[in-house]
């Protein structure tokens, strides 16, 4: 078997707002997981874009594009090509900030959290059974350390 290198690509990741105050201000923070996140996943990482929205506004994308009548934190369009991964990962800053409370978690812990599973969906982690949820806690829990541990 030969080691092929995979060519090199260009990540273009990008953050927006619509229908929010919320801005994201942390994505020179945030960044930093993409590089190790690809070589954990051994693949690569092309255009991302993390929109980020208000109850309302996902509520309609939820209800219009894959005919749930529900609230929700995160919606992933992937539009992965070959071994690019690509999509847009629309985020309710709102569901965000309930579940935080919730789950007694800080409001940017909670947001990495589902960022990170936007991200995992790209990769082809699903959570639909009971043990694809596990995979996925567990994986969120091991992006999500690593991006608190190397926040200095």
């Amino acid at each position: 078997m030969h080691n092929i290198p995979i060519e090199e690509t260009e990540n273009e990741i990008n953050f927006f707002s619509e229908e929010t105050e919320f801005q994201f201000e942390k994505s020179e923070f945030f960044s930093r997981l993409f590089a190790y996140f690809e070589s954990t996943e051994q693949t690569q990482i092309g255009t991302l874009n993390y929109i980020f929205v208000s109850d309302a506004y996902l509520l309609k994308m939820n209800q219009d594009f894959l005919s749930h009548d529900y609230f929700t934190d995160v919606i992933t369009f992937d539009y992965t090509e070959g071994e690019i991964l690509s999509g847009d990962v629309f985020i309710s800053v709102d569901t965000v900030a309930k579940n935080a409370g919730e789950y007694q978690v800080d409001f940017e812990n909670e947001l990495f959290r589902v960022m990170i599973h936007g991200l995992l969906h790209l990769a082809a982690y699903d959570d639909k059974s009971e043990e694809e949820q596990k995979i996925m806690r567990s994986k969120e829990d091991f992006y999500l350390n690593f991006l608190l541990s190397n926040s200095n």
